[in-house]
This record gives C-alpha cells, sequence and structure tokens, in this order.
C-alpha cells in the first residue's frame, strides 16, 4: 500500500502526534446501524481511537492536536485507512460509515482517488462506503465542500450528516448536501418516549425524510422505550449502547435484540394498522425482476429482453444503484417505424431511457408514493415505480397495482372501521389487545364510555345520540393526540364505548383522563336545553318504565396500566377493565379510576 502522507519535520511538543500516526497506533472499533423495521444489520460505523490509557485515547483529542499542528489531512486518513483494513469481514450487503471533517478540504493535500486505492486494495466497493460529514466546525465555503461532495458521488459513495439537531448540523447543511442518510443527535432522542415535543420534531424528520428518499438513523439508543418510541414513529434505522456497544470486532445483534425489534413492530403495525402511513410501497412488489442493465447497454439488447420475458419495464443501474427506466411502450415506439430500428439499435439504452425515474426506498407509504407518482409530467406519469432497498435495486412496481391497491384500501377501512366515526372498529381492537397482553410493554389502556346514554337517546332521539357519539369522538382524539401524539391507539368499541391505548408514564395517564372528563363537562351545554342543564337532571322513564329524575348525561374513563402481560389473554384483559368501569360508573358522575397491575 502507497505511503498516504508525508510527515514534515516536527517540534518537540509534536512529537507524541507524530509518533502514533508514523506507528498508526489508530485502534477502530465497530458499531452496527441497524434497520429498524427488520432487525437486519445495515452496516456499521467506524470509530477510531488512540492509544489506551494516553491523553489521545480520545479521538477528539486526536483532532483538535492535529488541528493545531496543521495534521488534520495526515490523521483523517489514517482513521480512514485503519478503518477500511477489515472491510472485507464485512457482508457485502452491509454499509461502513466513515466519519469525515470538512476541514480536510481546506488541505492542500486533498486529492480524489486516494479512497480508492485503499478499497482496491482490500477487495472492497465504493458503494459499500458511507461518508459521514462530521461538523465539528461550521462549513463556511459551501461550494468548495459540495465539489469534493460530488467528487465522492460520482464515484459512488453514498452521504450522511452525522449529530443533525446538535451544533452546525442544521437544516441549511441538510439541504445544501442532500444526503442519503440523516443520523439524529443522542440528545433528540434521550428520553424521547416520554417528550411529545421530541417525538413531533422526529416525526418531523420522518415524514420528511419518506418524501426526499432520504434515511433516518437515530444515535445513542440506550432504553427499550427509547427503541419502541422510534419504530412506532417510523425511523428507518437506529444505533446505540441498547442495541450494541462498538465492538474491535463484527457482531450480529442478540436474539433478545432482534426479538424486541421484531415485537415492537408488531405492536406498532397493529396501532397504526388503520393508517395508511404504515402500508408500505414493499407490499406491492409482487415479484423482483433480477435482470438489470447498465446504461451503456445497446437499446436492442434491452428491447429483446423485455418482449421475451413479456416484462413492462426494466431498469437501468450503475453499481446496482438505479439511473433510469425504460418501459416497453417507449422503446417500442422509438424503435418503430422506416428508421426507427435502424437508428436506435446499436445506441447506448441511455439515450433514450427516463433519466428521472421516481425511486423510492421500500418503506415508503403508499400514499406518498402515489402522490408522487402523480406529480410526474405525462408523458411519465403512467412509468413504473423503481423501489429500492439501502439505495441498491429491489424491484418496480407499477401504477396499475398502486390504483388496485387504493381501491382494496378504501374497502377494507370502510370494513374495519366504525361508520359513525370512522375510528378503527372490533376488528382492529381485537388485534391491539392481543398484542397487549403478547408483548412486553408498559401502557395504558382506557375504557370511555358516555353514562346514561340510552336516556339522552330516547329523550332527544337518535339523530341528536349521534352528534354527542361524534362530539366525544373528536374530544377524544384530540385530547389524545395531543397529549400522545405519536404512541396511541383510539378505536370505537360500539355505541358510547371508546378504547385508548398509550404510552407513557402515570402522572401523564392521570392528565389524560382528567383532560378528557373535564372538557366533556365543560364542552356539554350545546347538547341540552337550558331547563334540563340548570336542573342537572332530565326527567324520563327509567328501565322498569317509570318516570324520574335521572342524572344528566356524564363521562367515565376507567383505565389499568403497567405491564399488561400479567393478563393471561384479552379476554382477562377485558374483564378486569370492566370490573374498574362498573365501579366508576357507580359514582353516577363524569368521574375516572386508573388501576396499576
Amino acid at each position: 500500500m502507497k505511503s498516504i502522507y508525508t510527515i514534515q519535520p516536527l517540534e518537540e511538543d509534536t512529537l507524541t502526534l507524530e509518533a502514533i500516526i508514523l506507528g498508526e497506533q489508530i485502534t477502530t472499533y465497530y458499531q452496527p446501524i441497524v434497520n429498524l423495521r427488520s432487525g437486519d444489520i445495515l452496516g456499521y460505523e467506524a470509530l477510531s481511537r488512540g492509544p489506551e490509557q494516553t491523553p489521545f485515547y480520545s479521538p477528539m483529542a486526536l483532532i483538535e492536536e492535529a488541528k493545531e499542528q496543521n495534521m488534520t489531512w495526515e490523521l483523517e486518513m489514517l482513521f480512514r485507512k485503519k478503518a477500511l483494513e477489515r472491510l472485507h469481514e464485512i457482508h457485502q450487503d452491509k454499509l461502513l460509515f466513515i466519519n469525515v471533517d470538512p476541514d480536510i478540504i481546506k488541505t492542500q493535500a486533498f486529492r480524489s482517488g486516494l479512497t480508492k486505492e485503499y478499497l482496491d486494495s482490500v477487495g472492497g466497493e465504493e458503494k459499500s462506503i458511507v461518508f459521514e460529514i462530521t461538523e465539528r466546525t461550521a462549513i463556511h465555503d459551501y461550494d468548495a465542500f459540495l465539489q469534493v461532495l460530488e467528487n465522492y458521488r460520482t464515484q459512488g459513495y453514498q452521504i450522511a450528516i452525522d449529530d443533525v439537531g446538535a451544533g452546525y448540523s442544521g437544516m441549511k447543511t441538510i439541504n445544501e448536501i442532500r444526503p442519503n442518510y440523516i443520523k439524529i443527535d443522542m440528545d433528540l432522542i434521550r428520553g424521547i418516549d416520554k417528550d411529545a415535543f421530541k417525538q413531533a420534531l422526529i416525526k418531523a424528520f420522518v415524514d420528511t425524510a419518506m418524501i426526499t428518499n432520504i434515511k433516518i438513523i437515530a444515535e445513542g439508543i440506550e432504553t427499550k422505550e427509547e427503541l419502541k418510541t422510534l419504530i412506532i414513529l417510523g425511523v428507518h434505522a437506529g444505533q446505540g449502547y441498547f442495541l450494541q456497544k462498538p465492538s474491535s470486532t463484527f457482531h450480529e445483534l442478540t436474539p433478545e435484540i432482534l426479538t424486541r425489534i421484531r415485537d415492537y413492530n408488531k405492536i406498532s403495525h397493529n396501532l397504526n394498522e388503520y393508517s395508511k402511513e404504515y402500508h408500505f410501497i414493499s407490499n406491492l412488489i409482487t415479484s423482483h425482476e433480477k435482470t438489470v442493465y447498465e446504461s451503456m447497454t445497446p437499446c436492442i439488447t434491452v428491447k429483446k429482453h423485455l418482449t421475451k420475458c413479456n416484462l413492462k419495464s426494466v431498469c437501468i443501474c450503475e453499481n446496482n444503484i438505479p439511473v433510469g427506466i425504460v418501459m416497453k411502450h417507449s422503446i417500442d415506439s422509438i424503435m418503430s417505424g422506416q428508421f426507427g430500428y435502424s437508428l436506435y439499435a446499436n445506441k447506448q439504452i441511455s439515450k433514450i431511457m427516463n433519466t428521472k425515474p421516481l425511486v423510492v426506498d421500500l418503506y415508503t407509504p403508499i400514499h406518498v408514493v402515489a402522490k408522487s407518482a402523480m406529480e410526474r409530467s405525462d408523458d411519465t406519469i403512467f412509468d413504473d415505480i423503481i423501489v429500492t432497498k439501502s439505495s441498491r435495486y429491489y424491484g418496480t412496481v407499477s401504477m396499475k397495482r398502486i390504483f388496485e391497491y387504493t381501491l382494496m384500501y378504501e374497502k377494507n377501512n370502510a370494513k374495519e372501521s366504525n361508520p359513525l366515526t370512522g375510528l378503527p372498529g372490533n376488528p382492529i381492537i381485537a388485534r391491539v389487545l392481543k398484542d397487549l397482553v403478547t408483548y412486553e410493554t408498559h401502557s395504558c389502556i382506557l375504557y370511555i364510555d358516555i353514562n346514561e346514554f340510552k336516556v339522552y337517546n330516547d329523550v332527544y332521539g337518535f339523530e341528536k345520540g349521534d352528534d354527542m357519539i361524534q362530539y366525544v369522538s373528536r374530544l377524544i382524539q384530540e385530547v389524545v393526540k395531543r397529549k400522545f401524539p405519536y404512541s396511541s391507539f383510539i378505536g370505537h368499541i360500539g355505541g358510547d364505548d371508546f378504547l385508548v391505548v398509550v404510552n407513557g408514564e402515570h402522572v401523564d395517564y392521570t392528565s389524560l383522563a382528567e383532560s378528557i372528563m373535564h372538557q366533556f363537562e365543560s364542552g356539554k351545554r350545546p347538547f341540552f336545553t337550558e331547563h334540563h342543564f340548570e336542573a342537572n337532571a332530565i326527567e324520563a322513564e327509567d328501565r322498569f318504565g317509570v318516570k324520574r329524575q335521572l342524572a344528566l348525561t356524564s363521562i367515565s374513563v376507567s383505565g389499568i396500566y403497567g405491564m399488561l402481560t400479567k393478563f393471561e389473554s384479552p379476554e382477562h384483559l377485558s374483564e378486569a377493565l370492566a370490573a374498574v368501569k362498573k365501579r366508576v360508573k357507580l359514582s353516577g358522575k363524569s368521574d375516572y379510576e386508573l388501576v396499576p397491575v
């Protein structure tokens, strides 16, 4: 391997750093970055450390000293070299994330192709490398820095921005760089399960990422509650001590962590199954056409393949990364006629392919893909959509499949939702209850119903009764989504009965129950005549046909919280909840009770 730098004569006080660099006394540790949908390892981040039990063990100490001694380039290249030395030990479908300091663009030593030399020496490929931009200082010259990144991109490397939400890693950097990955700083991840504001911020990143085809990676996951919340929010990938600590060797995840990730995804699926946000484009791929062509392939070769295999499209890739798509009807049209065949048969397919195809990740919601597809120009609006996995070609989906899904979703949504409120009905509620007693998680389940609702219906009529049910539905949704915007489920059992599931702390559960109760009381007046409201009673026949003064309609909130896996079955949970409900309704007024397990 060629020498990566030339050390100039140094002063006495820099000999320690010089010795470290000359002796290559750098150890690389690898921390897995995990796909939070499947539990597969997406790749590893390379973390450099200096000699143990020295002031330079910390990489930051080395970096600061290197900057002081004008040796940033030399240290950066040593970090990179040591990280790449063991690339051959990683499976070829895994990525290696390598940190890059923007300050290297200021050094005269910078030149392109050096990383390629390292890769060739260890048998690696550019597509396996993600350069992680670590903004330790502000990027002042974006034009120069973007030229560096463009150089890397054209060679096949991918780009990530590190520590988003901290320091200089802000929206300007994201907008300028347009990275493949965004790594969310651990300060935004810490305690996210208890912080609705942080949840809202991360959800905004996730929603933006889905539209722009950027992958979100959460850093510093340290608890199972943080992991669960991130999965529910739809974060693509994560890393942290809870998943696995950095190691000098490459390890797979433990069976316990894999099981937990898959269990949390099952919980997330049923909590959100009624929501189109969780119906992914990967579900519409019926076949994975593995044959792809490079842009230099002659048009006639692609045309023959489409005809022979009876395909509607073929993806054009470079290093298995999509760069275009060719639809059969388009190539047939171009190569037809008196001169079409002779003009295009031997030309490169890049001359006629759609160079700006719609490319989406396999975990992009179908409704997001459909919206993007319909916004295309008229001449490409019915082109197939290319689906990628870790930025590599995975398959295609036709617009016909998307239209079929849309019709099916509307039909199934209507079938499993309550027709009056549009909330998930009993089929979905049953699956959620089963999850609560199956998968270990701290949750609170609330049963909410309207007291004396039959009396109200009898006196004011069914139309007014439906109005009150819809009012309660909107009230519950508004309060729950305000307090638990991304970790809640609301279902309509039927009639005047509702079920809510939330994940948080006991104090939050209490606040939720009180808010539902108080908001109902403060907003119910328009549903009654002035006489009934002032009297706080309704004169009507009781169940035995006897006329008497009956209590004004109120609301009861009955809850159980804790590890609901202590219940043997959904039926046992329902029975316990019914017992709490019975006690709450005895008060004859709006009331609540929450019982721990």
